[in-house]
């Protein structure tokens, strides 16, 4: 674990990349039918997040068609 791991007082990590390549589907497309930024959804890809609304982890779901868990996981 970073120290910045520590620092900011989570071990969450954010598997939206190989999400992604599973479903041949770039970040943009992601974006768009997402209906967010790709700024937005690369903060969430590069674990950069401090916080996600559940309306856009929802969506974000919805349009890769998998669980929360699949794309959010606790690192050891």
């Amino acid at each position: 674990m970073s120290p910045a791991d520590i620092e900011e007082g989570h071990r969450i990590r954010c598997r939206l990349d190989a999400l992604l390549d599973e479903r041949g589907m770039t970040l943009t497309e992601l974006a768009q039918q997402v209906g967010v930024t790709v700024v937005n959804l690369s903060v969430l890809k590069n674990d950069r997040a401090r916080a996600i609304r559940f309306s856009t982890l929802t969506a974000i779901c919805e349009v890769l068609d998998c669980q929360v868990g699949d794309l959010l996981v606790v690192e050891s």
